[in-house]
């Protein structure tokens, strides 16, 4: 079975160790979603284009790729990669929830002095950073949920590690078994996903995480050894789209709070996910470059793949800061009419999607650098040209509920 699944890609090309310029768009594709959907709040997103789990099988593929070199150097360089960036984060945002009157020794939420040592989550994520749901009041300066919204993204992390450190164990069982490795996360969310079976806490979140999207991230290594290659075409879109409207199906009849946001109904999530990921890889044309009509988004695409982690761990804080900055408008003397103010009104989105970018690339040039001394490489304030180097493929972000 080892020698059939050899490591080719989905379009049955040799790989040449070489940047995926189709990988790379579909990252900064993810990362766009990421954004838009916090942003907006948009339930149809998590339909239109599933990030997490596109994210998550990127990741595995990549993570295979790797492991043809000794499991613990690789697992130790991807540690190495994302901790610092994480770090530089935690630094800014821990004494502004401590400023604010967030004390972990008097939240009931994270076990009261138990919950201190939960704290370290901010140092190695072996589970989801602690954070208040509810900080200071509505009436303030930053909505009262501002530290659930800047910190709720970093379950990813805690994800992303469980996934790093099984990444040895999952590839030989795909090697030995690749079809039962390969839908076995699909059973397991069919259990814990749905009510059958119930962990409670921060593990049994973490289980339902790792069972809803341990399917791409698997796909993603099934991606790398060559086996979507040896499924016709026609025959993976047709169970990919049998898998979509399984995935519907569910989700009409056991919607959450948010309607038809995916985020919200595992398994529906678990199957729309797989079902486009398998089509997204079978249709992999792994560009050297991109086509001429790409061209002049080159940049930015490459700016967001090398940024992933900075893009992905600042964006939902800086959204949250789009809301105060904006307020600062009703002030202007020439909004002082109630027109001028209903029509901020009207479009206040619209602006906030406006003002984020420019707090994003802030965010690029005062704390991307740090992922480019993780990764052992000359810092760089703006790595977006062609010459830049090639950038981490070990990440790729998104939300909790997102």
């Amino acid at each position: 079975m080892t020698q059939a699944l050899a490591p080719e890609n989905a379009a049955g090309h040799k790989p040449t160790g070489g940047r995926d310029r189709y990988l790379d768009l579909l990252r900064a594709l993810a990362l766009l979603r990421v954004v838009l959907y916090h942003l907006f709040g948009w339930a149809w997103l998590t339909v239109l284009f599933p990030s997490m789990g596109v994210m998550f099988a990127l990741a595995g593929s990549l993570m295979a790729r790797s492991l043809n070199r000794p499991a613990v150097s690789v697992i130790k360089g991807r540690l190495r990669r994302l901790l610092p960036p994480l770090w530089a984060f935690a630094a800014v945002l821990l004494p502004l929830m401590l400023a604010a009157g967030w004390n972990p020794l008097k939240d009931p939420d994270i076990g009261g002095t138990a919950g201190l040592v939960k704290l370290l989550d901010y140092v190695v994520p072996i589970g989801a950073p602690p954070y208040p749901v509810h900080l200071g009041s509505d009436s303030g300066l930053l909505d009262a949920s501002w530290a659930d919204d800047a910190a709720g993204p970093l379950w990813y992390l805690r994800a992303y590690l469980w996934f790093v450190l099984a990444s040895p164990l999952l590839l030989r069982a795909f090697r030995r078994a690749p079809w039962p490795t390969l839908l076995a996360p699909l059973v397991l969310t069919a259990v814990v996903g749905t009510g059958l079976v119930t962990i409670p806490g921060e593990t049994g979140n973490a289980v339902t995480d790792f069972a809803v999207y341990g399917g791409c991230w698997i796909l993603g290594i099934a991606h790398h050894e060559g086996l979507l290659r040896t499924i016709p075409r026609y025959l993976a879109v047709s169970v990919s789209a049998l898998l979509m409207a399984f995935a519907l199906w569910w989700a009409s009849g056991h919607q959450g709070p948010d309607g038809w946001d995916l985020n919200d109904i595992p398994l529906a999530q678990a199957t729309w996910s797989f079902a486009v990921v398998v089509i997204l890889l079978q249709y992999s044309p792994s560009w050297q470059r991109f086509p001429a009509r790409l061209r002049h988004w080159e940049g930015l695409i490459t700016l967001a793949n090398n940024r992933a982690v900075t893009i992905y761990l600042w964006h939902n804080l800086l959204i949250t800061l789009t809301v105060p900055l904006l307020d600062q408008a009703y002030n202007l003397p020439f909004m002082q009419g109630d027109r001028a103010s209903a029509l901020l009104d009207s479009t206040y989105g619209l602006w906030m999607f406006i003002l984020v970018w420019p707090l994003i690339a802030a965010a690029i040039l005062a704390f991307g650098w740090i992922e480019d001394l993780a990764a052992k490489r000359k810092p760089r304030l703006w790595p977006s040209g062609s010459g830049s180097a090639r950038p981490r493929h070990h990440l790729s972000p998104s939300p909790p509920p997102g």
